[in-house]
């Protein structure tokens, strides 16, 4: 669509202190006009905006894409495809691929790849060489590729003279690691959390203990080296309590929480629902109390999909053998919604502080300037399904139901996605 006409809608947006309700004119994938009662100018798609809020693009900080080496999970087009769908517009993509993005080859193969997407896809570069936690990756050269951040993607640093070294040479070239919390050694490769269910279903439990450790241990480094960590995907409510203390203390510490541990717990696998295999493992109904209320009061900073795609045969098959992870790009704002969080508090979380995180330019709503936007409708219904699905992969809990929080329009980089009104 070149033009589109947004009549009377809420912006939640940096660049407007409180609440407004406008309209906004978009032509090119620009921002031509923006004010009230406008005129919609002959030729544009009239939107109406009652009711709906109009943010910068979603800013996803844990997503898997299956490029290069796994594109039967997902390709960059079609990771790019749902992430639009799910208006979302930025996404720092984990190195969990094959190969690894631990050279500075494979952060420039991404960088090409993504230039004709309708997305920003940041680059995050390994910490050790091929995610073996052995050596140091060339983290200056991968730097110089693109890449944003540092981590192993879904495999903890166990080393700790590594994380040690990883965390000054970060911040000797100005970037930050990001840090999945998990002592190998208690988890155990556990498929669930440790607990009644665990011990009800037979299963080997992996103790949030195993995230407390490594969590303790990260923070007493990033406090030693006076330098900035960010915490992936915490899940357990001690966690968030030592990541509360660490803050008060003024440490540089920031860290997100994947949406389905806001939403679902270890109560849930009753049933061994394979799409709910996750890791970290869904923890306890008081772990994920601890998690809304770390989000409430500014201690988690952000909320990410751990979009985590793969094919048929990997979850179609017995719990204990099923691949970790679930898809939810296009699910992310409606997971939000389905948790209690309200507009602003989403916008915050996955729009403002994400992008603060990785220290990227916010998008900016006035006149002239390049349309990065998402319009949602919090009270719409739709139905995630086959025909809706945007991802090469459809490993999703909620698949074929219907959901509330609905994206109506995406835009980034001259390209709109827009959803059947």
């Amino acid at each position: 669509m070149k033009k589109v006409f947004i009549s009377s809608v809420n912006v939640l947006h940096p660049d407007f202190n409180g609440k407004h309700t406008v309209d906004v004119f978009l032509h090119d994938g620009k921002v031509a006009e923006i004010g009230v009662d406008l005129k919609v100018p002959a030729g544009a798609t009239l939107m109406y905006g009652k009711g709906c809020f109009l943010a910068p693009g979603f800013c996803d900080l844990n997503v898997n894409f299956g490029e290069p080496g796994l594109e039967t999970k997902e390709t960059i087009e079609s990771g790019s495809r749902a992430a639009m769908a799910g208006g979302v517009t930025a996404v720092a993509l984990m190195p969990n691929t094959k190969p690894a993005l631990h050279t500075k080859s494979e952060i420039a193969y991404i960088v090409n790849q993504s230039a004709q997407q309708g997305i920003q896809i940041y680059p995050l570069g390994t910490i050790s060489e091929e995610r073996k936690g052995e050596n140091l990756a060339e983290m200056y050269d991968m730097k110089t590729a693109g890449a944003v951040a540092f981590t192993d993607g879904d495999r903890p640093v166990k080393d700790a003279g590594l994380m040690s070294r990883a965390l000054l040479y970060a911040k000797g070239i100005g970037t930050k690691i990001f840090s999945y919390p998990e002592d190998p050694g208690l988890a155990a490769h556990a498929p669930i959390n440790e607990g009644p269910m665990s011990t009800l279903l037979g299963l080997k439990g992996n103790p949030s203990l195993a995230e407390e450790l490594m969590i303790s241990r990260d923070i007493e480094l990033a406090a030693y080296h006076d330098t900035g960590i960010h915490f992936s995907t915490v899940s357990g409510a001690r966690s968030v309590l030592l990541i509360r203390e660490a803050k008060a203390k003024g440490l540089k510490i920031t860290c997100d929480v994947a949406v389905h541990h806001l939403v679902f717990t270890e109560n849930d696998l009753s049933g061994f629902e394979s799409n709910l295999k996750v890791k970290p493992p869904l923890r306890s109904t008081k772990d994920r109390e601890a998690l809304l209320a770390g989000l409430a009061d500014g201690t988690i900073d952000a909320i990410v999909s751990q979009h985590t795609p793969h094919e048929i045969e990997f979850k179609n098959v017995e719990f204990g053998l099923a691949a970790y992870g679930m898809t939810g790009l296009q699910t992310l704002l409606s997971m939000s919604l389905k948790a209690g969080l309200k507009p602003a508090q989403i916008v915050e979380k996955l729009a403002i502080n994400p992008r603060k995180i990785l220290n990227i330019p916010m998008p900016k709503l006035a006149v002239g300037e390049i349309a990065d936007l998402v319009l949602f409708d919090p009270k719409a219904k739709w139905v995630f399904d086959a025909s809706s699905n945007q991802s090469r992969s459809s490993n999703h809990p909620l698949m074929g139901e219907s959901l509330t929080g609905k994206v109506l329009l995406t835009c980034n980089k001259g390209i709109t996605y827009s959803s059947k009104l």
